[in-house]
């Protein structure tokens, strides 16, 4: 038995130590937002905060989860929106959505880390896979919700 925390609450797992995080998030614990995307930790879509850094989870035992402070897109706001969620929406963002929780994830951390990223940081940091190629609409939508977040 494995005592996590995610998204604020202390959860008991009884899964083998080198299960995937994901899988743990997904299928042990019923939190459907953070997407299988690749497997391998190319894509992105599996993107989650760990102790407020992001973490591809499809390729991160759970076992090196425990005692740590584990952020899923559920809970990424306990109060309405985040100005990166509200900057997706504004810039409609998502096409088919699949990539955007973990897109919204890797966002919010470059945010926190650099508020007021350039393009070639965007372009340094932001290594999730949008099949879709929404690119554009996601390099105006971070800086819509740097700008918000600096004006708040």
């Amino acid at each position: 038995m494995l005592t996590l925390t995610i998204n604020g609450e202390t959860r008991q797992v009884d899964v083998e130590d080198d299960t995937p995080l994901l899988w743990v998030i997904r299928d042990t614990l019923k939190l459907p937002g953070t997407k299988f995307g690749c497997g391998v930790s190319a894509c992105g879509a599996c993107t989650v905060h760990i102790d407020g850094e992001p973490v591809r989870s499809c390729s991160f035992d759970v076992k090196d989860a425990v005692g740590s402070d584990i952020t899923t897109i559920e809970g990424l706001s306990k109060n309405g929106l985040t100005p990166v969620q509200q900057a997706w929406i504004s810039e409609q963002v998502p096409q088919c959505g699949y990539c955007q929780s973990g897109m919204i994830m890797a966002v919010s951390a470059l945010l926190k880390e650099n508020p007021s990223p350039t393009d070639q940081d965007i372009d340094d940091t932001i290594t999730n896979v949008c099949r879709c190629g929404s690119y554009p609409r996601i390099r105006k939508a971070i800086h819509a919700a740097a700008k918000q977040q600096a004006e708040a």
